[in-house]
């Protein structure tokens, strides 16, 4: 065999162990191996492209040139360097001037000349008044301390009144606002959902998909030949991505508020969907049915949650001061406070015969409206109401009954009195602005009446009449108190029992002055 070279027989010595264990080898010792590279080749070829960059600049300004772009874009630089902290910096001391002027100007109507009142706390001027109103905002909104607003709404005048902003061919079932109050939604019973916008009044329709579609969003096939699109409640989220409305078709159908295009349908009802509730500040919402039980969705994810059961008759309305708090009322006289985590429920019976609405003013007080006329204050301390106001709205009087005989329902060329006394004098709608005391009443008898919550529970005082012709069947007052919006039509929202043939059907608003406009900052 030929020999294989000069290669030499010894091993090469064992690297050294001990100390040196587990030491990662040097430079020198790893070769080309790009793992122990002290710095990658990519980085290095990006740092001489910007030296190779940089260096062009400096000639062209050299040259007497100039760089393009470089005072255009300046100030977006300065903008792009702002941190997260630094801009939220800057909103707040915005915030604060807004608020500081405000408070200035409002000190100077006043005239008050008090020196307390001078000291600037943080380079602003009335600096005790800035933060005892942040204070005050702070109680509000955390439901510690009742807005006072019902003071501060000032006498319609005569040229006030209600004027529709929206317009349906039915009677209007359910109205619904956006948190800012800047948006509304309404619905009807031929199915026809409106968006409109409250200071324009320009609105927007929303179109029911086919029967394919629809099946697609895992909505169940209808009992019938043609589906029913008539619409009995709808609800918004807080954040007014989405819109939820139900009724007789049992499902609950789920909209998308920005391409007003449908997304999603619920099922599992096996009645009428009669009432929807979304949680404050949270995508789980409630439904109320026929079939006398609550159930809980989640309309981020489009999943089932929850069912709720406890009431023995038909549950007409719902209202949701949270995603912990729940308030129903059905046909079986009662009225149940539902605490979602504790999945416990408080049942309040009321005297009336059926209560037909219902609504927080904060977290210790409900108001209910019942179909004998009757106005209820509820306290959670007590499961009886702490002040009844009977015939909250009366109807026409025998006396005037000749005056307006043209306009009551007739039977054989007789005139019926009684008739529209216990329809039209039905409270079917109740609202109030939600940590204040304000709260609103309608029915049929022709007015909208705005009322005052007393402090510690003692009482109800009515504050202001709002004529309005035919069935009032929703209401719903903004955040800021400066208007309310009414829901009419000819017949009532849950049937045909009564008519009004001189009113239209629509969506009107009632503008509201208010005093001490810098409180609403």
């Amino acid at each position: 065999m030929a020999p294989r070279g000069n290669r030499s027989s010894k091993k090469p010595p064992p690297p050294p162990r001990g100390k040196g264990k587990g030491k990662r080898p040097s430079s020198a010792a790893a070769g080309d191996d790009p793992f122990f590279e002290a710095e990658p080749k990519r980085r290095r070829a990006r740092a001489d492209e910007d030296i190779e960059s940089g260096d062009s600049d400096d000639d062209a300004l050299a040259l007497g040139g100039a760089v393009v772009g470089e005072d255009g874009e300046e100030e977006e630089e300065e903008e792009d360097r702002e941190t997260a902290g630094e801009k939220r910096m800057r909103m707040t001391k915005e915030y604060l001037e807004r608020i500081a002027d405000a408070v200035k100007r409002n000190k100077e109507e006043e005239g008050d000349d008090d020196e307390d009142d001078d000291d600037e706390d943080d380079g602003l001027p009335g600096g005790r008044r800035v933060a005892k109103l942040l204070r005050k905002k702070q109680l509000v909104e955390s439901g510690r301390q009742r807005l006072s607003l019902a003071a501060r709404v000032l006498p319609p005048g005569q040229q006030d009144g209600f004027k529709f902003i929206a317009k349906h061919r039915q009677p209007v079932t359910a109205v619904a606002l956006s948190k800012d109050s800047d948006k509304g939604f309404s619905a009807s019973k031929d199915g026809v959902i409106l968006h409109w916008d409250v200071e324009t009044g320009k609105s927007d329709k929303y179109l029911w998909p086919t029967e394919k579609v629809l099946v697609s969003h895992h909505a169940k096939a209808p009992l019938s030949k043609k589906r029913s699109q008539h619409v009995l409640a709808l609800a918004v989220s807080s954040d007014g991505r989405y819109l939820a409305t139900g009724g007789f078709d049992r499902h609950i159908h789920l909209w998308d508020v920005r391409s007003r295009e449908h997304i999603q349908a619920f099922s599992g009802h096996r009645g009428a969907v009669s009432c929807l509730a979304f949680g404050l500040d949270s995508s789980e919402l409630f439904s109320g049915s026929y079939d006398r039980s609550i159930m809980q969705w989640n309309a981020e994810d489009r999943t089932y949650m929850h069912c709720l059961y406890g009431h023995q008759g038909e549950i007409l309305t719902t209202d949701a001061l949270s995603k912990d708090r729940l308030l129903t009322v059905a046909r079986d006289r009662t009225m149940h406070l539902w605490k979602i985590p504790e999945e416990s429920q408080l049942v309040f019976r009321a005297p009336a015969v059926s209560l037909e609405c219902c609504c927080f003013i904060d977290d210790k007080e409900y108001l209910s409206g019942s179909d004998d006329g009757s106005l209820e204050l509820w306290s959670v301390m007590r499961k009886k109401p702490t002040h009844i106001i009977k015939n909250a709205h009366p109807a026409l009087t025998p006396s005037s009954l000749d005056s307006a005989d043209e306009k009551l329902p007739k039977e054989n060329g007789i005139c019926k009195p009684e008739s529209l006394s216990s329809a039209h004098s039905w409270i079917s709608a109740v609202a109030a602005r939600k940590g204040s005391d304000l709260a609103a009443s309608g029915a049929a008898n022709g007015v909208v009446r705005l009322w005052t919550i007393q402090p510690d529970s003692k009482g109800m005082q009515p504050l202001f009449d709002l004529p309005l012709d035919g069935f009032v069947n929703s209401l719903a007052i903004a955040k800021s108190g400066r208007f309310i919006v009414a829901g009419v039509g000819r017949e009532p929202r849950l049937g045909k029992w009564g008519r009004v043939a001189t009113a239209k059907n629509g969506v009107a608003i009632h503008r509201l002055s208010l005093q001490d406009d810098s409180e609403d900052l």
